[in-house]
């Protein structure tokens, strides 16, 4: 059994759950990255710039003052090897100005740009510190701003002290931690993306030895599928495979009957329908005596084959889902209109009684149904008899009888007149007529019985009862 994918090209189901389970990760690992990188660097800024913090009160602790306020004087002395301490490693260089409020050098770098900011309202250390980013000698620089207050016993006042730090090794340490933390998460990813690769294999796996075993019967194999260890998922896939599977059978099996009781009940009429030939030819009878006795024949083995052509459409129209509802009183008396002829040839007193009363079908299974039954009840009611069909219906089901006067059935025949060529009188009957109204009232959900109408002990005639569901 192949399975082709027209037009489109079949997903993979394990690239389905690959896909569907590392992609989310993968990008979930990738913000995840970009925040610890941030979170990383927002710490090793804030290290650092305690560090500047450190310098700025270092040279501030150097200062002192003559004369107060706006006549006061700032003098510092404040040799480079002071800031050396505070260098790390050579990767970094430092760089201070110490200037007063109103902008003027006391003592550093000249060059260094005076601080035009304000202080935070709440800056991050108990101190009067400010810090920002700024270029110095066509370098990036972390600049730190720190207002100290400056008295001696000679005067007062406030100074700026400003340290530049170069950023050679705060951008060494956040590569160094960038690096470490894609490293991580990269192995992270590695052993998700592992695990999803082993738990997919495994969950596929019965999929696989499904498929495996399916491509692996021989053709017409159509047994139930096993699988007692599959997952609670495929339960409902391989329950609807074996009811297709089950269908499928069940019309393979339906088709050989055919084939085999065609061949079977088609070969008699035919061996005789030449023996009748081959007699006529032989001038054993007269030809009209062997004309009429052919024509016999051919009716006989038309029946047959008609009947034999509607057992097969039975089973081919209960596979279709084209079902209406349909009148079944409307069908009843249309079927009763076109016997009529058989009806009046034998001078039957016939009666008919219905309701309207719709069921689920197929317009043809009704017509069948009724026609097959209503043949059979004309057939055996003797000329002058009586014959009734009746329609009655309640809350959930519709009940057609069809009443006839004639002898009735033994009661050993009738439990196998609705087998195929089960027939009350094989020379008038090729015994399936009962079986294609069994097949239609099955495919309907219905039933059918026969029953013998007994008054005083005597049989008067035989009563066909049809239940069907209402819709």
């Amino acid at each position: 059994m192949t399975i082709a994918a027209t037009g489109t090209r079949a997903i993979s189901l394990r690239r389905y759950l690959l896909t569907g389970i590392l992609l989310p990760v993968g990008v979930l690992i990738i913000v995840n990255t970009a925040s610890l990188y941030r979170q990383a660097l927002s710490a090793v800024n804030t290290a650092y710039d305690r560090t500047l913090l450190a310098s700025a009160k270092s040279i501030g602790e150097q200062l002192d003052v003559t004369g107060f306020d706006e006549q006061s004087e700032l003098r510092v002395t404040v040799p480079y090897a002071a800031l050396e301490a505070f260098e790390a490693d050579n990767q970094s260089r430092l760089f201070y100005r110490v200037s007063s409020l109103n902008g003027e050098m006391i003592s550093g770098f000249g060059e260094l740009p005076f601080w035009r900011g304000t202080i935070p309202i709440r800056p991050p250390y108990s101190a009067l510190v400010d810090f920002y980013d700024d270029v110095f000698r066509e370098q990036p620089v972390r600049v730190a701003v720190l207002l100290q207050p400056v008295a001696s016993a000679t005067g007062r006042s406030m100074a700026v002290v400003q340290v530049a730090e170069t950023l050679e090794l705060r951008k060494t340490l956040a590569r160094k931690i960038l690096f470490d933390t894609l490293w991580r998460q990269a192995i992270l990813l590695a052993v998700i993306a592992l695990v999803a690769v082993v738990v997919v294999q495994r969950a596929t796996r019965p999929v696989r030895r499904l498929s495996a075993e399916l491509q692996g019967r021989h053709e017409g194999d159509l047994t139930p599928i096993s699988a007692p260890d599959a997952p609670r998922e495929l339960l409902p896939l391989i329950e609807a495979t074996n009811q297709v599977m089950g269908r499928l059978q069940h019309l393979l099996d339906n088709q050989k009957r055919f084939v085999r009781d065609a061949a079977h009940q088609l070969r008699t009429p035919l061996a005789v329908l030449k023996v009748q030939v081959q007699s006529a030819l032989r001038g054993d009878m007269e030809a009209r005596d062997a004309l009429g006795d052919i024509n016999q024949t051919v009716d006989r083995a038309t029946v047959l084959a008609n009947q034999m052509l509607a057992l097969a459409k039975v089973e081919q129209l209960r596979q279709q889902a084209d079902l209406q509802a349909i009148d079944l009183a409307q069908v009843v008396r249309s079927v009763a209109l076109d016997l009529s002829p058989l009806i009046a040839e034998k001078d039957i007193d016939f009666e008919i009684e219905t309701v309207p009363a719709r069921v689920t079908s197929h317009e043809w299974m009704l017509g069948e149904l009724t026609r097959n039954l209503l043949h059979n009840a004309i057939k055996h009611t003797p000329a002058g008899g009586s014959l009734a069909v009746r329609i009655v219906r309640d809350e959930s089901f519709v009940a057609m009888t069809i009443s006839d006067s004639g002898p009735g059935i033994p009661d050993e025949l009738a439990a196998r007149l609705f087998q195929p060529f089960s027939a009350g009188n094989v020379r008038h009957g090729s015994g399936l007529g009962l079986a294609i109204c069994r097949e239609i009232t099955e495919a309907m959900h219905g039933g059918i019985s026969l029953e013998n109408r007994v008054v005083h002990g005597r049989v008067t005639g035989l009563d066909a009862t049809v239940r069907l569901p209402i819709t």
